[in-house]
């Protein structure tokens, strides 16, 4: 099976060049910048006017399954993925039962081979008594461990320094956290709470969840990483504050930015209320342009999601009754793409923050770049404005904060290991990822 796919302007590595691409069953095998490529037996695709990107890396994602299906499926959510360019996924271990054993990321393996529509991975969740699991994850395998130094669900909040050092000492691959203190959090609520009721309004949230619970939990994560050796990457980072943790030269303590947090700022609670509640919470203007800057200077490592499905239903409420998340991964390329539109940052640096940063952080082999010898998961987008409404949303929850905002760029294509799975409007859905490999990921790497 072959592709050819000619005239496209590809960005890649900081450059951007005029090419034609030969995809050969599942591989990149030609390049061609000066002339024609053999398109005998080939499917061909006219790419001039567009950019052919590496297939987005989304480290940070939740498919809800097992467990929570009601909401969001592997199967649902991997469409979501692919019609949005993104043709790998991280997913999170808070599902039902939680994959804090070997024996459940297993099974959860089994489930991604069987209905992801991209490429996947599985983190393992830590707890307070599962050391033994983590020491024998397979860095081969296994993206990281996750660690929720924050308030979670069940025993996945591991929050004494006891426990969390004995983690990051052992901890064979990259650790990556969810910082924020719930000593804090609890208080904060308490008193929010005694002026504005049990349940008070979303608007409320980043009081709640405020910098210094960010901060505190974060600094946290630094010193201990940086006393035991451990790599660490901390997920969603919200706070101008935490920022002054981060050094673009130090590369085993990293973070993440993510898509909500760079384009939602407290103003927006007025408009959208609960649909934009998450953990941690979308704080202030001043936040979100200080997030916006470190996309540029390498404070930020890379771009996820926090892709985060719920039912409207239980989105209703205020800040202790409605759930924290959203549903994203389906128009985050777009969306960072409308910002470089807009002078937030250059196309090139989209690519570097959710291509290329999360292949090597990761060290995911063969993806995430545009080379000949490497996997072909490739997007092909093209300018084109247009409002997202829900007759479009892939997401078994079937709504989006993103809802009557205009983008200005669509995803006409994308290719998951040379095979053609978002054909802009339908998604194949005989296709199916396959398990990543990492070749780079031990605790040694850097």
């Amino acid at each position: 099976m072959k592709t050819a796919i000619l005239g496209a302007t590809i960005i890649d590595a900081g450059q951007r060049i005029q090419a034609s691409v030969l995809i050969d069953n599942d591989i990149i095998s030609r390049i061609e910048t000066r002339g024609d490529i053999p398109t005998e037996g080939a499917r061909v695709v006219e790419a001039e006017g567009a950019l052919l990107l590496p297939g987005v890396i989304d480290d940070h994602v939740h498919m809800r399954e097992p467990g929570l299906t009601h909401k969001a499926t592997m199967e649902s959510e991997t469409r979501a993925a692919a019609a949005g360019g993104v043709t790998t996924v991280m997913d999170m271990p808070n599902v039902v039962p939680q994959t804090t054993t070997l024996d459940r990321w297993r099974e959860k393996m089994a489930m991604g081979a069987r209905h992801c529509h991209v490429n996947y991975a599985f983190y393992l969740g830590a707890t307070h008594d599962n050391i033994d699991e983590i020491r024998n994850v397979n860095p081969c395998e296994v993206p990281g461990v996750k660690l929720f130094m924050g308030s979670s669900t069940g025993n996945m909040l591991v929050d004494d320094e006891e426990s969390l050092r004995r983690i990051f000492d052992l901890c064979p691959t990259l650790l990556m956290t969810h910082c924020e203190d719930s000593a804090r959090i609890d208080l904060r609520m308490k008193q929010l709470q005694a002026t504005e009721g049990d349940d008070p309004d979303v608007r409320f949230h980043p009081d709640i969840r405020d910098s210094q619970a960010c901060y505190d939990s974060t600094a946290l994560a630094v010193r201990l990483a940086q006393e035991t050796g451990a790599r660490l990457h901390v997920a969603h980072i919200t706070t101008a504050h935490e920022l002054s943790l981060f050094s673009p030269q130090e590369k085993r303590i990293t973070a993440e930015a993510c898509l909500a947090h760079l384009l939602f700022s407290r103003i927006d609670y007025a408009r959208l209320g609960t649909r934009i509640k998450c953990n941690p919470a979308i704080k202030e203007e001043s936040d979100r342009q200080a997030l916006r800057d470190a996309l540029c200077d390498g404070r930020i490592t890379l771009v996820g999601t926090d892709h985060a499905p719920h039912l409207l239903a239980e989105k209703e409420g205020g800040c202790r009754r409605a759930a924290s998340g959203m549903p994203m991964v389906q128009f985050s390329l777009p969306a960072m793409l409308t910002l470089a539109d807009q002078g937030v940052l250059t196309h090139e640096r989209v690519v570097e923050l959710m291509c290329h940063a999360p292949a090597r952080l990761f060290g995911i082999k063969g993806r995430g770049y545009i080379r000949e010898g490497y996997q072909a998961d490739l997007t092909l987008v093209r300018p084109h404005r247009w409002v997202v409404d829900k007759s479009c949303i892939q997401s078994l929850c079937q709504w989006s904060p993103l809802e009557g905002s205009e983008l200005g760029w669509c995803v006409e294509r994308t290719w998951v290991n040379g095979q053609e799975v978002w054909n802009g409007s339908d998604i194949d859905t005989n296709v199916l990822g396959q398990a990543l490999c990492f070749v780079n990921n031990r605790r040694e790497a850097s």
